[in-house]
Order: structure tokens, then sequence, then C-alpha cells
């Protein structure tokens, strides 16, 4: 099982307890989980997130299971060298919240960004949201992803490809059927925010959209692993969709990022 959004390190609104990368690991095997794709978590929130980066990749070689995803800021000189970086270290993903990081959704800099992710073959992670708008602190004022950013993304580069996290069933609804079968194709969906039963949107997502653009994703330590696994539990899922969800969709998307450098 491979879980493609993990984070490591504190949180600057609430006391989060696991967030340690030995905590996260023991929460990984605890559910089964083989894989991670970890982001710094304090990185979303510093000036400058690339000094979270070096820290990254020296867990990730510490604690092999992690895979390390760094977050890159467009607007900071020398946001290339990061992502080569993070390309010559094959991480499967590069990260950019741009409401966290204080940009423009769709200025020049995230648009730059994409366009030398698509380039480099590297797909981009962003979050919708990482807590739900009622729990938040009245200082986090970060606004969330919005579908019409995310129809603008995919849309900017005819090959970048995007891994969004933390969407409910609606804004992933008016994404994907509002965007073309190719630009639709280059878009994959974690389930952490998507309603099992008795609502069961995972399993009309996965009717309507397909189980190909679905990837496990739990967003602990800030959620509970168990949470996205009690869904897939008690949503009936053809046993191709429940290994595409659990592992195949995230192999092949890595593997097809390794195959591109």
């Amino acid at each position: 099982m491979i879980d493609v959004n993990v984070f490591v390190g504190s949180y600057p609104w609430r006391p989060v307890p696991g967030s340690s990368p030995e905590a996260v690991l023991a929460a990984m095997e605890r559910v089964g989980i083989l894989e991670a794709w970890v982001t710094h978590l304090p990185s979303l929130y510093w000036k400058d997130p690339a000094e979270g980066n070096g820290w990254l990749y020296q867990t990730a070689e510490r604690i092999p299971p992690f895979r390390p995803v760094p977050v890159v800021h467009p607007g900071l000189p020398r946001w290339e060298m990061d992502l080569a970086e993070a390309l010559g270290r094959a991480a499967p993903a590069v990260r950019c919240d741009p409401g966290l990081l204080g940009l423009a959704p769709t200025g020049g800099e995230m648009l730059r960004l994409i366009h030398a992710a698509g380039d480099g073959g590297i797909p981009l992670l962003a979050a919708v949201r990482l807590e739900d708008g009622r729990g938040r602190h009245p200082l986090d004022v970060a606004p969330e992803l919005t579908p019409a950013v995310v129809r603008t993304w995919v849309r900017s580069h005819p090959h970048t490809r995007f891994v969004i996290t933390h969407a409910d069933r609606e804004f992933i609804e008016q994404v994907h059927f509002g965007s073309t079968p190719a630009e639709a194709a280059r878009i994959w969906w974690d389930i952490s925010w998507v309603w099992g039963p008795p609502e069961d949107h995972l399993g009309l997502l996965l009717a309507t959209v397909g189980g190909a653009r679905f990837l496990f994703g739990s967003g602990q330590p800030l959620r509970l692993p168990e949470t996205p696994l009690a869904r897939l539990d008690l949503t009936d899922i053809q046993p191709a969709d429940l290994r595409a969800i659990l592992t195949d969709n995230a192999t092949t998307l890595a593997t097809r990022n390794a195959a591109t450098q």
C-alpha cells in the first residue's frame, strides 16, 4: 500500500501527536502502509520552504519507506535549483500550495512552476485544504484551492501531471467533468476527503470518474490513516479498482516520472 499524502514535523496551529518520523513510520506499519510520499509540514509555513527540504531528504535516506515530496516556492530565487534537486533525487512529486505560500494560484509564478514541472516530467502535488474550515485557527486564513484554479493549471501545459489531495466529491466532479478527457487523464485525486458509506461518494466517483484517477492518501498525522482504509472496506469496490487505488496508480505515476529523466 502506498500513501501519497503524508506529513512529518510540527503543525503551527495546534499540537499534533505522532508527527515525528518515527511515529509516522509506526502508524504506517500499524495499518500496513509500505511506502509514503512525505512532505515536511513546517516547510509549508516557512518564508523559504526549501530550508526544510534538506532535512526531508536526510530523513527519507534514513527511513527507506519515506519518499520525499519537497516544497518548491516559485516566488523565491533559486527555485529552479530546488526543482532540479528533486528531479535528481527521483522524488515522486514536488509540492506547491499557493494559498499557504502567499502566491496567486494562477499567477505567473505558479504557471512557471507548472511549465517547469511538465518539462521535467515530475508531478505537482497540492492540497485543496489541510483542515475543515470549522476547526481552523482564526489566524489560519490561507484560501482553499478552487476547481477553476485546477482547471486553469491543467490547461496551462499539455504534459504536467497533478496530484490533488483533500478534495471532496463536488470538487472532483467539477474539475473532471469540466476538463477534456486528455486533461482529466493528467489529474490524480487522493481519497482522504471523499466520503464513503452511507453517502458513498467514493463509490459514486469510482463508477463515474473511474478507479484509474484515484490514489490512497490519508493526510496523516493531521488525520488518522485508518479512516480512508475504513472507507475502502465499507465501499463495494472491484478488486482491480482497489489494487489501482492502493498501489498501482501511484506506482505508475512515479515510474512514468522516473522514466522521463
